[in-house]
């Protein structure tokens, strides 16, 4: 168990600067947000490789948001904020309230899991809450179904902390080579009893039933209140060093092989002409067209293709006509490219180059290959 400390006491273990490629976590400073700066959804909806669940509850009300609460003085611009604005006090067995952020396992090789040289790790962050108490964080390898799940403890409501915790290298442990799910690190808001129990010392076997969560844990869900986290760090080694800053550029990169999403400009407001063009390619029929862009870096997987709008907010443009959008045919993505097809209104040829456009800011295009 590692208990949250003031960072005045921690001799400068978390000063602004570091040496670069060493953190596991990808956008640990909680910069990137490409989906948007606030939802009140379960799931990857702000913070990029960051997702936000609270499933089965009854009647909660959670946003979450980037935001620009940030420890003082430490180097950070912004926190993830999960805020309750409506409380669930008794929880019912199956209801869980999660922040987690999945590792791609050929990430992790180094680790050397599975062997006699399996690494230690550090897992380091600040930390804010509106509710004091003893927190868990599961870490799950899920090729091997292992779990390890220590605990933090948060002295002081409404203040920043900063936690360390060490966690040592699996050697029973299996972590594969691919682009799967390699470790999921889980900080746990609030459970339900089939999720809670006493969990093993160090790596062992999972067990959901006792192994996600500590039940004397807080029930962060019980309250209206605030949990921020910023500075998270996991590496190689027993010490936290200091946090690893790189550029904005560099970390947008890392989120865009999950995930990046394309359009939202809005109407020009002296013609109303539609400004946002995503994609291009040409008519293979009077209504029919394919369409293609390639993607800013090489994504983990052939990536999901989402229209965020209703379809008729898109439109086609040839040197012929400009038609709105019916239908989205088939994804023909690949981890270099998106590929898609489209249906629209009549009146181009087959060959004809084409041209698809949004008509709106919230007109824009998801792609995902979210672990």
């Amino acid at each position: 168990m590692s208990r949250a400390r003031d960072f005045a006491n921690l001799a400068g273990s978390a000063d602004v600067g570091g040496i670069t490629g060493r953190n596991i976590i990808i956008n640990g400073n909680m910069a990137v947000a490409q989906r948007g700066t606030s939802s009140t959804a379960s799931g990857n909806h702000s913070v990029d490789r960051y997702r936000v669940d609270f499933s089965n509850f009854d009647q909660i009300g959670v946003t979450q948001s980037q935001s620009t609460t940030v420890p003082s003085g430490k180097g950070f611009s912004n926190s993830l904020k999960v805020a309750v604005t409506t409380q669930e006090t008794t929880l019912d067995a199956n209801e869980l309230f999660i922040i987690r952020q999945t590792i791609e396992a050929q990430n992790l090789q180094h680790l050397a899991y599975g062997t006699s040289s399996a690494k230690s790790l550090t897992l380091s962050f600040w930390v804010r809450s509106s509710l004091a108490g003893k927190y868990s964080v599961l870490l799950y390898s899920e090729d091997g179904n292992r779990s390890n799940t220590p605990s933090f403890t948060i002295s002081s409501a409404d203040t920043w902390e900063f936690v360390t915790i060490t966690i040592d290298g699996d050697t029973a442990g299996t972590i594969n080579n691919d682009n799967g799910k390699g470790l999921q690190v889980t900080w746990v808001l609030a459970v339900g009893t089939d999720w809670a129990g006493t969990p093993h010392t160090g790596w062992g076997a999972y067990s959901a039933t006792d192994d996600y969560a500590f039940s004397d844990q807080v029930n962060f869900a019980a309250q209206t209140g605030e949990f921020y986290i910023t500075g998270v760090q996991l590496e190689v080694g027993d010490v936290a060093t200091p946090f690893e800053h790189e550029s904005y550029g560099s970390n947008l990169q890392k989120c865009q092989r999950y995930f990046y999403r394309i359009g939202g400009d809005a109407e020009t407001a002296a013609t109303g002409t539609q400004v946002g063009r995503l994609a291009s390619g040409a008519m293979t029929g009077p209504t029919a067209s394919v369409l293609m862009r390639p993607n800013p870096v090489t994504m983990r997987d052939a990536p999901d293709v989402t229209f965020d709008d209703d379809v008729s907010k898109y439109t086609v443009m040839t040197s012929r006509t400009t038609n709105a959008v019916t239908a989205v045919g088939d994804n023909q993505s690949t981890v270099s490219t998106i590929a898609f097809g489209l249906t629209c209104g009549a009146s181009s040829n087959d060959g004809d180059g084409a041209v698809l456009r949004s008509s709106r800011a919230q007109s824009t295009v998801s792609i995902s290959a979210e672990l």
